[in-house]
């Protein structure tokens, strides 16, 4: 008689630091919110690498909203990842005014209007 208990749904996932592999795209792709952090995968020159730029149009599938809902900012998440799939756009985050138009944006959405 085998009184093992059957292994957990996820056992068999692999397992990278102890994250599913969704797990760290998941926080990948939360990164790609912040214009700070896109500017500097820009200065490393990661836009120019075509494996990576793969990657971003393969995690478009976060559109999906199974997917999406597992977002913390999906607007502007989503909205990044979409920016990124332009071959301009990755050049031009190069530029500080770019990324401090993009914050500012940002934060004008995060905040509410006031209408007296």
């Amino acid at each position: 008689m085998d009184t093992a208990s059957p292994a957990p749904e996820n056992a068999a996932l692999p397992r990278f630091g102890g994250y599913t592999r969704f797990e760290l795209e998941l926080e990948f792709v939360q990164c790609l919110a912040n214009p700070a952090y896109l500017n500097y995968l820009a200065t490393q020159k990661m836009f120019d690498k075509p494996d990576f730029v793969a990657y971003l149009s393969y995690l478009q599938y976060f559109k999906e909203a199974t997917y999406a809902k597992c977002l913390h900012h999906p607007g502007p998440t989503l909205q990044a990842l979409e920016l990124l799939q332009q071959e301009r756009f990755r050049r031009e985050i190069l530029a500080p005014g770019l990324v401090n138009k993009l914050v500012l944006e940002g934060q004008r959405n995060a905040v509410p209007s006031q209408k007296d």
